[in-house]
């Protein structure tokens, strides 16, 4: 076969052509890969805006659509501040950063938080921000102080005889058939983090210590062979031995709780963060992939409120028992904080784990940056997604939007942003 040979000039414009073809190509991919995520946050301003006339920290909307606020002193405090903090950290705007730091301010009295153990989610996820974000040496002196302060709180419910960190004081299941003598709950991993900030801090590896043994003993204890986890595990307070395997929240004992297990990937990515012990990346790794490959996820990636809600061989529901699948309510919230996670666990790994990771958690995001979820401005009470369930068996806060589901869409949309160079 006769080989053409073209001038040195002519091959020279054809190389051009081709790489400013394939730039164009790169930058169009780009510039529409991060339309929803511009436009996400936007929306998110504007809702907030209408958020912001609430005299308490927004937390979900009542049945007449009014806005149900709680003090500090409730678990969802730090979510309405943290999530002004990554609207901040997204536009830059002073003014977002006043009502940001406001909003924080008013949780400052949460450090003596005892009465439960999610004084993690009320001070890290709003001065944990606000340290990220703040340059004023003195508030920022003040911030650190105050975070070491509420980690010595949480301490005060770690019993060294447990292991663990004590979720709520002695509680009745729902359905009232069994006293929790020291439950502990599969979210408590999330309020890790505070701890191990407060050890590198310091230099005390006291906190870290105690979270280190927390997540071990969970490790052991609230994950079933197929890495789903079990919501409460109620442990033996003079013993340790494990007394019950249950659920507060989700369908059934032997269920899969949609949030929890979000809690738990997201919780072990962390831990693999902060000590780089393989066993908890494996942790993770396993609990995502249960949730991504499960045969009941819808295919916009939104799970139900639990993966077997209405199923046979679980807890029979007068409500359920006879629903299909696409009755049920879902939770955005567990897909918000999924994302957030699975973006994290994506840096952890290599090839073709990686881009799974990414990748689910990238159409996640997109499904809930899409008319379905993402609130029109000037509704749903100014939160940004629709959608999520609190506790179905509590019949509380169903189909609604959650202040934590917007927390954590935000903090997905702003690490996708980041992975991407942006």
């Amino acid at each position: 076969m006769k080989q053409t040979h073209y001038p040195f000039g002519l091959k020279m414009i054809f190389l051009f052509l081709l790489t400013t073809l394939f730039s164009c190509a790169q930058q169009r991919t780009k510039h529409t890969s991060f339309d929803f995520v511009a436009a996400d946050f936007t929306r998110a301003r504007a809702q907030y805006d209408l958020l912001l006339d609430n005299s308490n920290f927004p937390r979900t909307l009542d049945t007449t659509g009014h806005v149900v606020g709680t003090d500090e002193w409730d678990w969802t405090g730090g979510f309405f501040p943290g999530a002004l903090w990554y609207i901040y950290e997204y536009t830059k705007d002073p003014q977002v950063k006043a009502q940001a730091t406001a909003w924080t301010e008013k949780l400052e009295k949460a450090k003596d938080l005892t009465q439960h153990h999610d004084i993690g989610f009320v001070m890290y996820c709003s001065y944990g921000n606000a340290l990220r974000l703040e340059d004023d040496s003195t508030k920022i002196k003040k911030y650190q102080q105050l975070l070491v302060h509420s980690a010595e709180s949480a301490l005060k419910r770690f019993d060294p005889k447990v292991g663990l960190i004590k979720s709520w004081n002695e509680k009745a299941s729902w359905d009232g058939k069994t006293v929790w003598k020291y439950p502990v709950i599969i979210d408590n991993m999330m309020n890790l983090e505070l701890l191990f900030f407060a050890s590198t801090l310091t230099g005390d590896p006291k906190y870290k210590n105690a979270a280190i043994s927390h997540a071990d003993h969970t490790l052991k204890n609230h994950f079933r062979p197929d890495y789903s986890t079990y919501h409460v595990v109620d442990y033996d307070p003079n013993t340790g031995a494990v007394l019950h395997q249950q659920t507060n929240q989700g369908y059934a004992d032997n269920s899969t709780w949609s949030r929890g297990q979000g809690w738990a990937i997201y919780g072990y990515t962390l831990l693999y963060r902060e000590t780089k012990d393989s066993k908890y990346l494996d942790a993770a790794r396993k609990a995502a992939d249960f949730y991504m490959n499960h045969p009941n996820l819808p295919k916009d990636n939104v799970p139900y409120w639990d993966f077997n809600a209405g199923q046979e061989g679980y807890r029979p529901d007068v409500d359920y028992a006879n629903r299909k699948l696409n009755d049920i309510p879902r939770d955005a919230s567990a897909a918000a904080l999924v994302s957030a996670a699975l973006l994290e666990l994506s840096t952890y790994t290599t090839g073709t784990d990686a881009k799974r990771y990414y990748d689910f958690a990238e159409s996640t995001l997109k499904s809930l940056s899409s008319s379905e979820y993402l609130a029109e401005k000037g509704t749903n009470g100014g939160f940004i997604l629709k959608h999520s369930t609190g506790s179905m068996p509590h019949k509380s806060e169903i189909d609604v939007p959650l202040i934590y589901a917007d927390y954590y869409f935000l903090e997905a949309l702003l690490r996708y942003r980041k992975l991407n160079g942006a």
